[in-house]
């Protein structure tokens, strides 16, 4: 009875810590702590798009990076597109955090989500190599660009500058899923 006590009390204290160093921005304030069940915040915007509070991580990638053709394969239309981009950069308010290096984006309903600046990996055929991690987000969209071959649409935010761009696919972003 009482090693099952000990392992009982020891295992809610491990857990307790474990939650201190989860980033508490994704839990809004209401009762159900702003998340769905799913892990997806409502930030209150007005398509009613719900954003994942973490970022997908891809296990053959040490930096956890998609390739265009990896992320549609497995998340398709999970993927938000250029216009959901679009709207969270317009809608909502975006503070940079030197300490998690990422940005805290705050809904009009007080709700967050945290996005890391994690940089992204160049494409095999320029080196392969992985860039401007801790300053540069890099996000993929799901929507190709309408007239540059081979390349979707994506979000970006580098050096205070933040918006819509594209991006090579065969280069490797961040993946941060939603729905409707």
């Amino acid at each position: 009875m009482k090693k099952t006590l000990l392992f009982v009390t020891v295992c809610l204290m491990a857990l307790a810590i474990a939650n201190c160093d989860k980033d508490s921005t994704a839990t809004g304030t209401s009762g159900d702590g702003g998340i769905t069940p799913a892990g997806y915040v409502d930030l209150g915007l007005e398509s009613g798009t719900k954003w994942n509070s973490v970022n997908e991580t891809n296990p053959n990638d040490n930096y956890g990076f998609y390739t265009f053709d990896e992320a549609i394969a497995k998340f398709d239309s999970a993927l938000p597109t250029k216009a959901q981009w679009k709207e969270l950069i317009s809608d909502c308010q975006w503070t940079y955090d030197n300490t998690k290096k990422g940005y805290k984006v705050v809904g009009s309903n007080n709700k967050s989500i945290f996005l890391p600046a994690a940089g992204y990996r160049r494409c095999a055929n320029d080196g392969g190599g992985v860039e401007n991690v801790g300053t540069y987000c890099l996000y993929w969209s799901s929507t190709p660009h309408d007239s540059v071959p081979s390349h979707s649409w994506d979000f970006y935010s580098y050096a205070g500058e933040m918006g819509t761009g594209y991006c090579n696919w065969c280069g490797g972003l961040s993946v941060r899923l939603v729905q409707k």
